[in-house]
């Protein structure tokens, strides 16, 4: 069965569920295991890569591509 089908089953039995506690279980279980699998595919950036971005916030703040924190704070307060 490929992946495809297989979430397909999954969620036709998990739409079937009508208990609220296992919806629950099942709920933290998905959070952690993504958490885990982005815990693990986080890697540190390289030095080269730390310079780059360095070197390229420079050269914004050099040409004026910056945003003020209070036009920052209130873009976020948007978002909502």
């Amino acid at each position: 069965m490929d992946l495809q089908t297989r979430k397909i089953t999954f969620i036709q039995e998990f739409l079937s569920i009508q208990n609220e506690e296992i919806v629950a279980r099942l709920e933290n279980f998905l959070k952690k295991e993504k958490k885990n699998y982005a815990d693990k595919e986080f890697r540190p950036m390289t030095i080269e890569e730390l310079n780059r971005r360095i070197n390229r916030s420079e050269q914004d703040s050099i040409n004026g591509r910056l945003t003020e924190m209070n036009d920052f704070l209130a873009e976020i307060e948007k978002w909502d």
